[in-house]
């Protein structure tokens, strides 16, 4: 067992940032000093400049006043100055009590340069330890927030929820991995370990900081298909598809717990940093529900303002049916889904691989929503429902008189006609909503093209105006 002495806290945030930044580029901008409990400094991960700050745990739990509120507003100065990612490594008990309103008023002062700052330049959070009340909301106001194996996130301690409302709690319940990472989506990473987090926030950092360029001639194909199953209905784990779209072992998958029927993830694609979204129908058979719209919402415009390209893989028989749905906000929610593609100017290639039905299809950045490219596998169906589900509400009235015996054999027959009349993806093309059939086996390669057709002459991409958080 390992025992933390109090001149090993009081060396831990210095020891945070030299960890985070390439060695030897760390500079200190504001340095450890006795009553100061925040470190900030400039340095480099990959090559590439950022600015970082830390909560320093061995001054009163790191609780933070007017003092350490002006080292994290000047980091922020700083970085917007530089027009760099900003690091908060965090680790604080929330206010520091003695100094009473003053330590409030640096909260707020934090929060409007956060705030300020939204889809500006890239902001991530490492929690390491607790993040207590205003410490709590300083990781949520950023883009994403990486959770350490002693990281901890709570508005109020389990002390006061004992006294007001009787729970009997403690912190790993109250803001640990499962309530932040499966339940409120808080936290987009969970790390196993510390040096595992701060491996996990400077691979981030550099996917938001450093997008690379985007090199069509690198994109090799897969066979996708491969990974389907035979039966069109069975359900599947779309993972190993978003593993091989993106390039090999650069893929972070963001909120894999919560809202796990959407898949959101940040890796590279021919060397270009992407957004990747995907309907996954192991979980609830891939449809979109009020959780998943969020989510899906949250990313799109936290690509949209950094100038990442979005790779769409579509395969959504819905939205997910029920009061309890209703009850939840999926309109509300939705609508932010609907918003986030709608707003966006980034490029934004969609692939239909197996089926887009319903109001689904339009929330999964359909072309009538502006998305740059449309492509669809050859067997791919788009459609208000499903051709069964279809031709038992058109044809109830018949289907009614037909003999049980023979009416798997009559639904089939009138589902057929369905599709023909429908017009599938003949029809889809003829209206545009298609742009490109495709193979299973050239996907990839289709995609790089789209993309590297929607590209500024420079090669970069447009990004959006806005800040990150949605209201």
């Amino acid at each position: 067992m390992t025992v933390t002495t109090p001149e090993d806290k009081k060396l831990m945030a210095p020891r945070r940032l030299t960890s985070l930044l390439d060695p030897g580029s760390l500079e200190f901008v504001a340095v450890q000093t006795e009553g100061i409990g925040a470190v900030s400094a400039t340095g480099t991960i990959n090559g590439r400049e950022v600015v970082a700050f830390a909560n320093d745990p061995s001054f009163q739990g790191g609780a933070l006043g007017g003092a350490e509120g002006q080292v994290i507003v000047d980091a922020y100065a700083l970085a917007m100055a530089k027009q760099c990612p900003i690091i908060g490594i965090w680790h604080s008990g929330g206010a520091r009590l003695q100094e009473g309103i003053q330590s409030l008023k640096a909260f707020g002062d934090i929060f409007r340069v956060m705030t300020h700052a939204s889809g500006k330049i890239p902001q991530v959070s490492v929690v390491l330890g607790p993040a207590a009340g205003g410490g709590a909301y300083g990781p949520a106001l950023t883009d994403i927030v990486i959770l350490g194996p002693e990281g901890r996130v709570f508005v109020t301690g389990p002390e006061v929820v004992r006294s007001v409302t009787g729970e009997d709690v403690d912190m790993l319940r109250l803001g640990g991995p499962e309530p932040h990472g499966r339940r409120s989506g808080v936290v987009h990473v969970v790390s196993e370990t510390e040096e595992q987090a701060i491996l996990d926030t400077r691979n981030i950092a550099d996917l938001l900081g450093n997008k690379g360029s985007l090199n069509v001639a690198a994109v090799t194909d897969i066979d996708l298909g491969a990974f389907m199953p035979e039966s069109a209905s069975r359900a599947y784990d779309v993972h190993p598809i978003v593993d091989s779209i993106l390039d090999p072992g650069t893929g972070i998958e963001l909120h894999p717990r919560w809202a796990p029927n959407l898949i959101t993830a940040l890796g590279r694609f021919g060397g270009q940093s992407v957004g990747l979204i995907a309907n996954n129908p192991l979980r609830l058979g891939g449809c979109l529900d009020s959780t998943s719209a969020e989510k899906g919402a949250r990313f799109v415009r936290m690509c949209d303002a950094f100038g990442i390209p979005l790779l769409v893989i579509v395969d959504v028989p819905g939205y997910l049916p029920g009061v309890g749905q209703e009850w939840d906000g999926v309109v509300r929610r939705g609508a932010k889904l609907l918003h986030a593609f709608a707003e966006c100017v980034v490029p934004r290639i969609t692939c239909v691989t197996r089926k887009s039905y319903g109001g689904a299809y339009i929330a999964m950045n359909s072309r009538s929503l502006g998305a740059t490219h449309v492509m669809a596998w050859k067997d791919a169906e788009v459609a208000v429902m499903g051709p069964v589900a279809a031709i038992r509400i058109l044809h109830r009235r018949r289907l009614a008189e037909v003999p049980p015996e023979n009416k798997d054999a009559v639904e089939k027959e009138l589902a057929e006609e369905h599709k023909i009349t429908a017009g599938g993806l003949a029809k889809c093309m003829e209206l545009g909503a298609v742009d490109e059939i495709v193979e299973p086996s050239t996907t990839r390669s289709s995609l790089a093209r789209a993309l590297a057709a929607a590209a500024l002459p420079d090669g970069t991409f447009a990004r959006g105006n806005h800040g990150n958080i949605p209201l």
